[in-house]
């Protein structure tokens, strides 16, 4: 017989997302509904293990769900990683009484949380990430709105490259995925794309097609380049040298983690908060919720991370033939 929820705690680990306020506002709101108690935890992995522990009510949520980042804070924890860490981390929620735990991170987060399941507490973890590499789901709070961040700023960037007929490289976050790279790279017609998941290193095949469309009568060139390659200043430098046509890299870093989130991660996020509370109450533990054909669903927490993920080989191909 599944054991009952009596308190619920929340907490959001790794890089932080945009939806996540909207997560943690549906979990607290959807608990307190339940007749739940709610425990947030700050920072992540290390504030649980320094007992960085509040109370959240309703009115804790309010005026949240517009904004970026996370009211929790989040971090990163080696210590958490460690089995000590672990015992440490599930002995502290039972000593707080919390015994139904929600992660919202990625994969790294969704091991701890993995951990604190084997230890006893009943726990749900919530796909936090922009970079959409979570293979379970097609949908990962933040993706949405850190892609159109990217894409019109990438809008922006192809408006002063076209002024000064140059090639512009302009880097994008994902360090061993490419949607982001993927997406902007279809919706800004980029001539090219660097994804961590295809790209051979093979410059010179760049710098040919840069050529050949100068002498098409192209006069400006877009080079989408994932965070996972990288290098884009010292890449644009040595494209100039071989192509003799003025060429910048343009990083767009941190500003694609922040900002108000869209409307698709306020609503998905929430749905997913709302969801990860009701499967506690059901009894349900070492699960995550995903977004799959259309439905949100839960999967066992083993599985989502045995799971690979990989780039669509159509999109990527129509992405070549699209910036013919």
């Amino acid at each position: 017989m599944s054991k009952e929820i009596n308190t619920i705690g929340v907490l959001t680990s790794g890089g932080d997302a945009p939806g996540m306020n909207a997560a943690i506002r549906a979990v607290v709101r959807e608990a307190i509904v339940k007749g739940k108690i709610v425990k947030g935890i700050k920072r992540g992995y290390a504030g649980l293990l320094q007992e960085e522990i509040i109370d959240m009510r309703a009115k804790d949520v309010s005026d949240t769900i517009q904004r970026g980042g996370t009211i929790l804070q989040t971090a990163r924890c080696m210590e958490f990683t460690t089995p000590e860490g672990q015992q440490a981390g599930a002995e502290i929620c039972k000593k707080h009484g919390i015994d139904g735990m929600i992660v919202i991170g990625g994969d790294g987060s969704f091991r701890g949380a993995q951990k604190l399941a084997a230890h006893g507490i009943n726990t749900i973890g919530l796909p936090g990430t922009i970079d959409l590499d979570i293979a379970c789901t097609e949908y990962t709070i933040g993706f949405d709105t850190a892609v159109n961040t990217a894409m019109e700023a990438i809008d922006k960037v192809r408006d002063t490259s076209t002024s000064h007929e140059r090639c512009s490289i302009i880097e994008v976050m994902g360090r061993g995925a490419g949607y982001i790279a993927l997406w902007c790279g279809i919706a800004n017609g980029a001539e090219d794309i660097l994804l961590p998941e295809k790209y051979d290193y093979d410059e010179q095949k760049i710098v040919n097609h840069i050529i050949e469309s100068r002498k098409k009568g192209k006069q400006h060139y877009i080079i989408i380049n994932a965070e996972g390659i990288g290098h884009s200043a010292s890449m644009a430098k040595r494209i100039e040298a071989a192509t003799g046509v003025e060429t910048r890299a343009t990083i767009l870093g941190h500003m694609q983690r922040g900002g108000s989130p869209t409307c698709k991660d306020r609503v998905y996020a929430s749905t997913m908060g709302a969801m990860a509370v009701d499967l506690l109450c059901e009894g349900k533990t070492n699960r995550v919720v995903g977004y799959l054909h259309g439905e949100f669903r839960d999967f066992d927490i083993d599985e989502a991370l045995a799971m690979e993920k990989e780039i669509s080989e159509y999109q990527f191909q129509i992405s070549k033939n699209l910036s013919v």
